[in-house]
C-alpha cells in the first residue's frame, strides 16, 4: 500500500502544521527521511533544508537533504539509490516551475515514486504541492498559465496560500483550465492528505475544489486518488 501523500497550502515548517506533519513523521518508519529543496534551487536551498531539518527534528524526525537541485543531480544514479531507501520525502516551497523541469522523468523522481508506492510518506508545500499535481500554474505575461506537473495527483492544479493571496488567481485561470481540470484551493498551514485509501483535510484552514464553471466541491469527495505518473 502506498504511504500518505500530503498537499500543503504553504507557510510550512511552522506552528500550525502539526496535524499533517505528525502523521507524516509517524509514517516514516525505518528508512532515512529526506528534504527535497528542488523548488528552492534558485533561492538558497541550504536555508530551506536547515529550516526543514529544525522543524522535523522538533517532531522527532532526523531529516537530511536529498540533493536534487539540478537536472544532473536528478539523473544521478547515486542520488536515486539514496532515494530508493527513503521513508519520508518533503518537497519544500519556492519556484513551482523548477520542480517539473528538474524532476520529471528523472531517476530520482522515479525512485521517490517507487518508495512512496511501497509505503514512504510524501509531501509538498506551496510550490512543492503544486508540482505534485497533473497541472502547475506558472506566472506568464498575461497572468497564470497552466503547465504540466509531475502528475501524481490527476485532474487538478493546486492554488496554495488560498486564504491569503492565492485565492486571487482563481478568476484569472479557471476559465482557461484544460478540459476536465479543476483548481484545488488550499489554505496556509492546511493540508489535504491521502491516507489509508481516502483524502482527509488536516489543519486549521479549508480545502476546496473549484471547477471551470466556478462551482465549488468538497475536496475529500472531489479529488481523484493519486497515481503513478508512469501509469
Amino acid at each position: 500500500m502506498s504511504g500518505p501523500l500530503a498537499l500543503v497550502g504553504g507557510d510550512e515548517l511552522n506552528p500550525g502544521n502539526e496535524p499533517q506533519d505528525t502523521l507524516l513523521v509517524a509514517a516514516a518508519k525505518g528508512g532515512p527521511a529526506f528534504v527535497v529543496a528542488t523548488a528552492a534551487a534558485g533561492q538558497r536551498p541550504d536555508l530551506a533544508v536547515r529550516h526543514a531539518r529544525d522543524w522535523f527534528g522538533g517532531l522527532g524526525l532526523d531529516a537530511e537533504e536529498l540533493p536534487a537541485t539540478s537536472r544532473e543531480l536528478a539523473d544521478s544514479s547515486e542520488v536515486a539509490e539514496m532515494a530508493s531507501g527513503g521513508s519520508f520525502f518533503y518537497l519544500v516551497g519556492g519556484d513551482p516551475s523548477l520542480v517539473p523541469r528538474i524532476l520529471a522523468g528523472s531517476k530520482v523522481w522515479d525512485a521517490i515514486v517507487d518508495a512512496w508506492r511501497k509505503g514512504a510518506a510524501l509531501a509538498g508545500s506551496s510550490a512543492g504541492a503544486m508540482a505534485l499535481c497533473e497541472w502547475v500554474l506558472l506566472s506568464g505575461g498575461r497572468g497564470r498559465l497552466w503547465s504540466a506537473g509531475l502528475g501524481l495527483v490527476p485532474g487538478c492544479a493546486v492554488v496554495p496560500h488560498y486564504d491569503t493571496f492565492g485565492g486571487g488567481w482563481v478568476e484569472q485561470v479557471a476559465a482557461s483550465a484544460p478540459e476536465g481540470a479543476s483548481l484545488l484551493g488550499i489554505d496556509e498551514r492546511t493540508a489535504v492528505v491521502w491516507h489509508e485509501g481516502k483524502w482527509t483535510v488536516l489543519g486549521d484552514g479549508d480545502v476546496r475544489v473549484i471547477d471551470a464553471d466556478g462551482s465549488i466541491r468538497s475536496a475529500a469527495e472531489a479529488i481523484a486518488p493519486p497515481r503513478s505518473p508512469r501509469v
